[in-house]
């Protein structure tokens, strides 16, 4: 299953609220663009539940957060 554009499509218009999710390069900040605490949690029951994966709580750190790339190398780090 691919993750990068359903992966996108949530991030961008659910938690940061991206007007035109295609000028967003997916190394850009997260965090500085507005994903707070309690979009990362949503983020991972989205995860969790699209990919069918399971994202320790212990795990959740800036770095797995900080942008899309990020996000799906954590996400594929779980699928294996």
């Amino acid at each position: 299953m691919e993750i990068r554009t359903p992966l996108r499509q949530f991030v961008l218009t659910e938690l940061i609220y991206c007007d035109d999710i295609n000028v967003f390069d997916d190394d850009e900040d997260l965090l500085e663009a507005g994903l707070d605490s309690m979009g990362i949690m949503r983020l991972i029951m989205f995860a969790e539940r699209e990919f069918k994966v399971t994202l320790p709580d212990t795990e959740v750190e800036p770095d797995s957060v900080r942008s899309i790339n990020a996000l799906i190398g954590w996400i594929e780090e779980h699928r294996k």
